[in-house]
């Protein structure tokens, strides 16, 4: 047995903790509206993670994982709901502290409206996949949600999902069996399209968007409560 995807939580953790207590950035100081909104959008993701695993959607290799599961998911999984959005969550802080302006201001609005009516219509129409019509169809109902009501950080948001994806090849390239021999996540393909970045389901990404988006709407949310 290796633990290949608890070592994978710890490196995505690893970075983002270190350097949260840079003092442009310090990130530190949003750990009080960060962690309740981790709180919010890990229950509900576990909660379709759990039904999805019973269902036989997707599920883990126990020849990379520690052993204990709750709710029919391994440990790993419950810390990905932390580490990742936390890594996320950074990346957003970082680029607005280091960098000036807007740079997607003026291309935000269409590149929304274009992403959201793509996975609407792919949702719909692929509607017995459930990996595929959830994930798409909620994503697509969040970001116009923003679209509509010109959400201030939405363009910035936008970059830094888009600067993730570097880490997200990296990580979830592994989970779905990159470098090994067989992946420590297998995804059942008659719910998803079959369309892979790699080894990587092309429903991944927007799963990633949504849990991003949901964290990030939450900790505003707090703030101005707050």
């Amino acid at each position: 047995m290796q633990p290949i995807y608890f070592y994978l939580d710890l490196f995505t953790l690893s970075g983002p903790f270190i350097l949260s207590f840079d003092r442009k950035v310090a990130f530190y100081k949003s750990w009080k509206y960060l962690f309740p909104a981790i709180l919010v959008m890990g229950a509900f993701f576990i909660a379709k993670d759990a039904v999805f695993a019973a269902w036989g959607i997707w599920g883990f290799n126990d020849r990379y994982l520690l052993g204990p599961r709750l709710l029919g998911l391994p440990l790993e999984e419950w810390l990905f709901f932390v580490v990742v959005p936390y890594a996320l969550v950074f990346i957003f802080a970082c680029l607005k502290a280091y960098i000036p302006g807007d740079p997607l201001q003026k291309v935000h609005r269409p590149f929304v409206a274009i992403l959201s009516l793509i996975l609407l219509v792919t949702g719909l129409v692929f509607a017995e996949r459930l990996y595929t019509s959830v994930v798409f169809l909620l994503t697509a109902c969040f970001l116009l949600y923003h679209l509509c009501r010109r959400t201030a950080w939405l363009s910035m948001f936008l970059l830094a999902w888009l600067v993730s994806f570097l880490p997200f090849f990296m990580v979830n390239g592994i989970l779905t069996g990159s470098l090994l021999d067989e992946p420590i996540v297998w995804y059942n393909n008659s719910h998803n399209l079959g369309i892979r970045m790699i080894t990587i389901p092309i429903e991944d990404s927007m799963y990633n968007l949504l849990m991003f988006l949901m964290t990030v709407q939450i900790m505003e949310w707090l703030k101005k409560k707050y």
